[in-house]
């Protein structure tokens, strides 16, 4: 995704459907199938551990600077297209129980995702600069990995709440979207640039607005950034 500059919050306007209607549906829906699958078989699998975790420890959670900031417009014409999923529910929890099932659940879904979707810029995918969407046709970039592992995830039971997307300056300090999993030990990051799922802090990223969690409005993380980083694929 190019750079976004923060301005004036702009209203989304959301309307039905929630269903991805372009590219393969059944690609896409097997791609849902298989990791739901991959999923269950977790009940089986050795113990894990979120050893990154520092629970009680307020880095472990990215400051919010608590300003309305304007979303990408790509964002304002993803939820028109797909209302449900960028509402907001407020009976759901702001923090995921970090459980040795639910890790290895993020984990085994930020890994799959990233397998099985192929890289494609926007431009040569659509014709456009920036557009977010599913990769239903088993390709997308950045915000395509994370909004289907967001889908993924809630269907596994996790909160959509807790799951919010963020748009951060990479190492080369140019525009990438991350999905952010808010637990109770910490903000974990999901991204397509590496299969590791670590602390926020960790991804060497500038952190620069994400979803809030209480409307649609995107709030302002004040370009936070710490020197602590871990290499990843």
């Amino acid at each position: 995704m190019p750079p976004t500059s923060d301005g004036e919050h702009n209203h989304i306007v959301a309307k039905d459907p929630d269903i991805p209607s372009r590219g393969n549906l059944a690609w896409f829906l097997r791609a849902i199938a298989i990791t739901v699958i991959l999923l269950l078989a977790l009940v089986q699998a050795p113990r894990a551990h979120a050893d990154e975790s520092h629970q009680g420890d307020e880095a472990a959670w990215i400051p919010t600077a608590d300003q309305i900031v304007q979303p990408t417009a790509a964002w304002n014409e993803f939820c028109v297209r797909m209302a449900a999923e960028c509402a907001v529910d407020p009976s759901e929890t702001e923090r995921i129980q970090l459980t040795d099932q639910v890790w290895k659940t993020i984990i085994t879904v930020n890994k799959h995702v990233n397998t099985m979707v192929s890289p494609r810029e926007d431009i040569s995918h659509w014709g456009v600069i920036d557009r977010w969407d599913y990769p239903a046709d088993g390709y997308g970039d950045c915000e395509d990995y994370q909004l289907l592992k967001r889908r993924i995830l809630v269907d596994a039971g996790l909160s959509r709440r807790a799951l919010r997307m963020v748009v951060v300056l990479d190492e080369n300090r140019e525009g990438h979207a991350v999905l952010m999993a808010r637990t109770d030990r910490g903000d974990f990051i999901l991204d397509n640039n590496r299969n590791e799922v670590l602390l926020w802090y960790r991804t060497g990223y500038v952190y620069i607005k994400s979803e809030g969690n209480k409307s649609l409005d995107w709030v302002s993380l004040g370009g936070h950034v710490l020197v602590t980083s871990s290499t990843g694929q």
